[in-house]
């Protein structure tokens, strides 16, 4: 039985982890992640899970923490941010090839330097092929039931992947938000008990992890893990699916709105999204054919569905909110543009690298942009591949 409640998203996510009582949790603080765990330890000592909660002395330490508990067997979980996540580096890497199901809530934050406590999506975007199926959130709801998703999908038995809950730091985690939670009988029985078919404590089934793996195995064990990427997409549908029939809810690996009839559209992630639907109405009621692509899973990406999604759109700005400093904009733009290449009639499709550091976009800025793609659709040119869009000249 759902009931509403007030919840910011950090409370959401902690929420969920009370009611998911994962085994172990190893974790270190940063802002704005720190919420989370200072909550979940607050029900660690209040006895309302039974978890192991482990405080380290860096978030290398906590990931290689969780690393141990989930290669032993059991159901680990742990939370970061920005220089969080570059410093656990080395061993998101290895939990992914090591093929451990964990579950990690990432609260986007800007990298260093210089030091910024903001919201950007640098920190997650670095680790977008690191072997992590990446799930984004637009507000305290999506990032409670991704949370719920995650555990599902990273322990299939077809995907053993692990799986980051990404949202927007201070923006989403820190806004207080009404959402519909389940009841704790219905999270225990939606993530059933964890039962690994290999782990290290398990004699009867001995198991080496951390072997050396050079040429003549490295590549077949990479293949692996491509292929559990490759099919994990059917999982996340599959895992939603259910989830629908089960609240009510409906998620996909992305949401489309008023997309149908759109002469021009934006592809936009997290908690922008939520600003950029008013201005598509807005619009819309002035009668120009607008719409909303919000992609949720980022990896493994789904560019054939994104590709039928957008290929009748005439213009589409793609908005990142990281600079991938590749020289060619943000790291959403290359993956649209690439999904797009075989596309009957290609759509223009241009980049705008937003809100670094936190810099504020709003209604007006959103609607300048739809303006210009409009610009873009009835002329079929456009000045600029890559827009930095706010920054002052």
């Amino acid at each position: 039985m759902s009931k509403r409640v007030a919840l910011t998203g950090n409370e959401a996510v902690a929420h969920a982890m009370r009611q998911i009582n994962p085994d172990v949790v190893a974790a270190y603080p940063i802002t704005p992640q720190t919420d989370i765990v200072q909550y979940f330890s607050q029900y660690v000592a209040d006895g309302k899970v039974k978890t192991e909660f482990v405080t380290v002395e860096s978030e290398h330490s906590a990931m290689s923490a969780t690393i141990g508990a989930s290669a032993a067997g059991a159901r680990a979980m742990t939370a970061t941010s920005s220089q969080g996540l570059a410093l656990m580096w080395e061993m998101v890497y290895i939990t992914a090839s090591f093929r451990l199901p964990i579950v990690m809530p990432v609260v986007n934050r800007a990298l260093s330097g210089p030091i910024n406590i903001h919201c950007d999506h640098g920190d997650s975007m670095g680790a977008r092929d690191s072997g992590w199926i990446q799930l984004y959130s637009e507000d305290a709801q999506e990032v409670y039931d991704n949370i719920l998703q995650a555990i599902r999908i990273a322990e299939h038995p077809d995907v053993m992947l692990p799986v980051m809950v990404c949202q927007d730091g201070f923006i989403t985690s820190h806004s207080l938000e009404n959402l519909l939670i389940e009841d704790d009988d219905f999270v225990k029985a939606w993530v059933g008990d964890y039962r690994p078919d290999r782990y290290l404590l398990d004699l009867s089934k001995p198991l080496t992890m951390g072997a050396l793996d050079l040429a003549d195995y490295y590549f077949e064990h990479k293949m692996g893990q491509a292929m559990a990427m490759r099919g994990a997409g059917k999982v996340v549908e599959d895992v939603a699916h259910e989830f629908a029939k089960r609240t009510g809810r409906k998620y996909g690996f992305f949401e489309e709105y008023r997309l149908d009839d759109a002469e021009v559209a934006v592809v936009v992630l997290n908690s922008t999204a939520g600003t950029a639907r008013p201005v598509v109405d807005s619009l819309r009621a002035d009668g120009v054919k607008v719409g909303l692509l919000k992609p949720r899973m980022f990896r493994p990406f789904p560019a054939q569905e994104i590709a039928g999604a957008l290929e009748h759109v005439k213009a589409i700005g793609v908005m990142d909110r990281a600079e991938s400093l590749s020289g060619i904009g943000g790291p959403v733009f290359p993956e649209i543009r690439s999904a797009l290449y075989d596309a009957c009639e290609r759509p223009a499709v241009v980049n705008y690298v937003f809100g670094l550091g936190g810099r504020d976009m709003g209604p007006r800025q959103l609607k300048q942009i739809y303006e210009e793609l409009v610009r873009v659709a009835k002329t079929g040119k456009c000045e600029r591949l890559v827009t930095h869009f706010g920054v002052r000249e």
